[in-house]
């Protein structure tokens, strides 16, 4: 709803319309419906694990956009994309700690096994829909103004929310006070964040901006420390070390290739 109240005059001031151009429509719709719930995975992981592992899984997305770009836009997938497809199944695998692999030890984790892996498959589902959204707004190109892509996300997010509040038994006003403020902040920190990355790809290459992105796993780790007194584990951090490692020179590589 914030993000809406803040859109709909961004529209209103480019002159882009509400509906976009004939042929992109369905191409929009789907941006919506996969970025939306890429997004509700991933609060929801939030809030079943914690916020360094949900952070570190979502950023295994790049790996796969690579693999969906070489299945559906036909783009090339070599050697050096399997390599970092293994580095991030290392760190997804050093996080997870799969009982039939680490045994029974869960030493560290603040939740018990069951909601951390429903926390992790959550993330892995956020970057999964988040790897095919970047394949559809791939494939529409500059043809689409980004305030009528995020446009479609925050509507079509909207809906979705409600249907599923309705499904769930959940649709009740939030309590007063910090929590309202803080659903407020959300909305408001969501819309910055899309729209600083939207105008960051246009304005400079998908490497350097990837490179950059990756700061968002040390900013969880900080932000977990401060604010939620819960220091992550070795294993965390030694799978932190091996995603971002993966989508950095996965960046890096797409990078070189766009500069020669």
């Amino acid at each position: 709803m914030v993000q809406l109240l803040v859109i709909i005059p961004c529209l209103i001031y480019r002159k882009t319309g509400f509906i976009g151009p004939k042929g992109q429509r369905i191409f929009l719709f789907l941006r919506g419906v996969l970025g939306s719930t890429a997004m509700i995975l991933l609060y929801y992981a939030f809030q079943t694990t914690s916020l360094a592992d949900a952070t570190v899984i979502s950023f295994s997305c790049p790996v796969f956009t690579s693999i969906f770009a070489w299945i559906f836009l036909k783009e090339k997938y070599s050697l050096w994309d399997a390599l970092f497809t293994s580095f991030a199944i290392i760190g997804v695998i050093l996080i997870v700690r799969p009982p039939f692999l680490f045994g029974s030890n869960t030493a560290g984790m603040v939740e018990n096994y069951s909601d951390h892996l429903k926390g992790t498959l959550a993330s892995v589902g956020h970057a999964l829909f988040a790897a095919f959204t970047l394949i559809i707004l791939r494939k529409m190109g500059k043809s689409v103004e980004y305030f009528l892509s995020i446009w479609y996300y925050v509507v079509i997010g909207l809906v979705e929310c409600v249907i599923v509040l309705f499904i769930l038994g959940e649709w009740r006003l939030p309590y007063c006070g910090l929590d309202r403020l803080f659903l407020i902040l959300i909305g408001l920190f969501g819309l910055g964040g899309q729209v600083f990355l939207t105008k960051a790809l246009q304005i400079e290459k998908a490497g350097p901006v990837s490179i950059m992105k990756t700061m968002d796993v040390v900013f969880a780790f900080i932000l977990q420390i401060v604010f939620l007194n819960n220091v992550p584990t070795w294993w965390t951090v030694g799978g932190a070390l091996c995603v971002v490692a993966s989508s950095t020179g996965a960046a890096i590589r797409k990078w070189c290739q766009s500069s020669k």
